[in-house]
């Protein structure tokens, strides 16, 4: 591998693990230095992480560390809270709306119920590090929890179902696909008009049963999520 490579990985794991927006890398001279190799190696590294996004250049100042996207990872034991939790991100979830509706044509299609049954409606706003990446609704069949889901404020609703009713869900079928936001999209998650949605529609089953329980549709700005599927 050449060298220049070598220092680019180097470098991308001390940015992850020790930097955080805004910071600048050391001068390309100091980091030669340290590195013991010339400027054009040592400047080809970091043409790497600007590459990925990791780095912006800014004329006059040196390399500045950009934020960097969350991981979402699709598999049937993913939770969207404790993949953050898991990179080390500190999510907090604020409830925006928590309803009862008639559901719609496609989403009684979705859950198994007829058009104009009543379901639960949740609608959700994800951040971390206080930047507001992902608006959640959440749409479940089982009118019966409302009891419980009346009272759910903040963190993972997931893990709220299972504390409250004693029931797991699991994620059966993904959907993955990007749309422009809507107006409130764009005030929720503090971005333009012209910054697309990552769109990921999920169906989540009660475990050990075939009953689809939640469809859930997470809305979240393509600058900042990252999918990740594992295989």
């Amino acid at each position: 591998m050449p060298v220049y490579l070598d220092i680019a990985q180097v470098l991308e794991n001390e940015v992850k693990q020790q930097y955080q927006p805004g910071d600048y890398l050391p001068s390309e001279g100091q980091l030669a230095k340290r590195f013991e190799v010339n400027r054009h190696t040592l400047r080809r590294a970091i043409d790497e992480l600007v590459t990925s996004g990791m780095v912006q250049r800014q004329q006059g100042k040196g390399n500045m560390v950009v934020r960097q996207p969350s991981e979402y990872r699709i598999h049937s034991g993913a939770h969207f809270t404790k993949n953050l939790l898991e990179q080390g991100a500190r999510p907090r979830s604020e409830v925006i709306s928590n309803r009862i509706i008639a559901a719609p044509t496609k989403i009684a299609r979705h859950l198994g119920v007829t058009e104009g049954a009543k379901i639960i409606h949740i609608r959700t706003l994800r951040r971390t590090e206080d930047i507001p990446r992902t608006v959640i609704d959440h749409y479940l069949s089982q009118i019966e929890w409302w009891s419980i889901l009346k009272n759910y404020q903040n963190g993972s609703l997931h893990e709220f179902i299972k504390r409250g009713l004693d029931i797991e869900l699991i994620r059966k079928e993904t959907r993955v696909g990007a749309k422009m936001p809507t107006n409130e999209e764009c005030k929720l998650l503090q971005i333009d008009n012209t910054t697309p949605i990552l769109k990921v529609n999920t169906k989540n089953l009660i475990k050990g049963t075939s009953v689809v329980a939640e469809l859930s549709s997470s809305n979240s700005r393509s600058d900042a999520t990252e999918i990740l599927m594992e295989h």
